[in-house]
């Protein structure tokens, strides 16, 4: 088998990991040298079945011990037709594509090959390949497998930008049913080695730019690369099991407040084998997908709690409104607030105005009275927001009972088509890929074709799509760039209807969103005087919050 025939296999087989992410590290090129990193991440290939990727991305082979009921690459699965890259070739490949323009970066995972040690090792001779020998600066994510042993762990970070160990599943019951080879401890033991080494290397470093002189009985090595300067990821499927979205969300809090998470992707589970383990339906939840990102970036960027986005006596967020206008919704009596006086804190808490508009309206409004023409300039969703707030005393929204039942219509109203893209149907359809040869069930399914079509899965990943996919696209380019985050990042786009507020709400609005700053000043939220945190900050739990371990039992 040539290079290229296992380049059209593993590229298709590394679909389903999840890699849409800006880079997270920052390297300018140097004489002599290949490549290099910025911030703003890279995005130039897609994969065959038309989901954009940043990098390329593919496996060092799909040939797996293991045997996991969700994984088309499983060991039991005969009808897969496996390959293998060797180091060399693969490092041979990625040079190549880069110097064609093609990349500017790599994501490597790969399948279990007799056992984890033997695969880390393959893939440490292709990074090394690529950083010695050809001098290659430019970014790599690597995907860790559980069960590695603690040495060439360190000697992947040391290769690679950003590291992952993937969760594969929100409770170690669901993972000891559908994934018997893997356990919690291999899977939860790398991520708080990684957390360890980076912390580690990150005070290292301090010092030496400090130039602290202090006993050691080996001289530290001046230099050397750092340990995964892009900090480390995972991945949890969604659907394949029955966890609710309270439950994943805890345990995202979790790993992001103690091992350092830098990112939690989910990935709606796709049917791709027949098994009595697993769900019987072809539906695809990525409006589900969708909305745990939403709520996702409600925990990481605008200071919410878990308990504040999805309550345990519902513990599924609502499929027809974005979590951020879920919270709105039932907490009214916070509402409107008035954009010119209130805290950032509540500007935060306004469904339309994300983290850059937030921080727009407090610079803009020492200036001047801010009123619609002014709010629209900001560029807030001012058809969302005004719903919510008044402008120099005056409701923004007239028209529509301000009550729960009429704003939660205007809310989940679906959005216009608008005049361009792809809800205007003027979108040229398909996209550019590697392969365009290579079918999938898929998209066989969304054409109408294969044993999946009958079950409607081409109508629910349609719907899907048309749901959520525009709205986190633009969030992830945005977050891609490095900038600041819209309301767009964590909400659907409203049809615009006015409403009426009581009489009474300015006054419940102020002192709630007296509260509310209070609240987050004592829980240290972000804001636009906020300092920003140490980056060898350690990650500590407390004994009233639920560790990985606690939740992934």
């Amino acid at each position: 088998m040539d290079v290229a025939e296992k380049l059209e296999i593993l590229a298709d087989a590394a679909k389903y990991d999840v890699a849409c992410t800006s880079s997270g590290a920052s390297r300018s090129a140097r004489k002599g040298s290949l490549g290099s990193v910025s911030q703003a991440g890279i995005c130039h290939s897609f994969s065959a079945d038309g989901r954009c990727i940043t990098l390329l991305k593919v496996l060092l082979t799909n040939v797996c011990v293991c045997d996991c009921a969700y994984c088309v690459n499983r060991a039991s699965n005969e009808a897969v037709t496996r390959a293998a890259f060797r180091p060399r070739e693969l490092a041979d490949l990625t040079i190549g594509f880069y110097r064609r323009n093609y990349i500017e970066g790599l994501f490597l995972s790969s399948g279990v090959i007799r056992n984890a040690d033997f695969t880390t090792e393959l893939m440490i001779q292709t990074l090394e390949i690529l950083r010695y020998e050809h001098r290659f600066r430019g970014y790599i994510h690597a995907k860790a497998v559980p069960g590695t042993s603690p040495e060439l762990l360190d000697r992947l970070g040391h290769l690679a930008d950003r590291l992952s160990v993937n969760l594969e599943l929100p409770s170690a019951q669901s993972l000891k049913l559908l994934a018997p080879d893997k356990s919690r401890t291999s899977i939860l033991s790398p991520m708080r080695q990684i957390m360890a080494s980076m912390a580690e290397d990150a005070d290292t470093r301090a010092l030496m730019r400090k130039r602290t002189t202090y006993l050691t009985p080996v001289a530290p090595k001046r230099k050397t690369r750092a340990f995964a300067p892009a900090g480390q990821s995972t991945q949890m499927i969604i659907g394949a099991s029955p966890e609710s979205d309270h439950h994943i969300l805890n345990l995202v809090a979790s790993l992001y407040r103690s091992v350092g998470m830098r990112r939690v992707f989910f990935s709606a589970y796709l049917p791709v084998n027949d098994d009595v383990r697993l769900p019987a339906t072809d539906a695809v939840q990525l409006n589900r997908e969708h909305r745990l990102y939403q709520a996702d970036w409600l925990l990481r960027f605008y200071g919410f709690d878990v308990d504040e986005v999805i309550e345990a006596r519902d513990p599924f967020l609502d499929p027809l409104v974005d979590p951020k206008a879920n919270w709105a919704l039932n907490h009214l009596e916070q509402f409107p607030v008035e954009v010119n006086t209130a805290p950032y804190e509540m500007l935060l808490r306004v469904p339309g105005i994300g983290v850059r508009g937030a921080k727009l309206i407090v610079r803009a409004r020492r200036h001047a009275t801010l009123r619609e023409e002014a709010l629209r300039k900001l560029g807030i969703a001012y058809k969302r927001a005004r719903l919510f707030i008044t402008c120099d005393g005056h409701y923004a929204g007239q028209g529509v009972d301000f009550t729960r039942e009429a704003l939660r219509a205007q809310l989940a109203a679906p959005p216009e088509g608008g005049r361009h893209g792809r809800r205007a149907d003027k979108a040229i359809p398909g996209q550019l890929s590697l392969f365009e040869s290579v079918d999938t069930p898929e998209k066989a399914a969304i054409r109408g074709e294969g044993p999946k079509a009958a079950h409607g899965m081409g109508a629910g990943h349609n719907l899907g799509l048309e749901l959520g996919d525009e709205e986190m696209a633009g969030a992830r380019r945005r977050e891609s760039r490095g900038g600041m985050l819209s309301s767009a990042d964590v909400e659907g786009a409203g049809a615009s209807s006015p409403c009426h507020p009581s009489s009474s709400a300015g006054a419940r609005a102020s002192a709630g969103g007296r509260r509310l700053s209070e609240r987050g000043r004592r829980r240290g939220s972000a804001s636009p005087d906020a300092r920003p945190s140490s980056a060898g900050a350690t990650f500590e739990t407390t004994p009233s919050r639920p560790t990985p371990e606690m939740l992934f039992a």
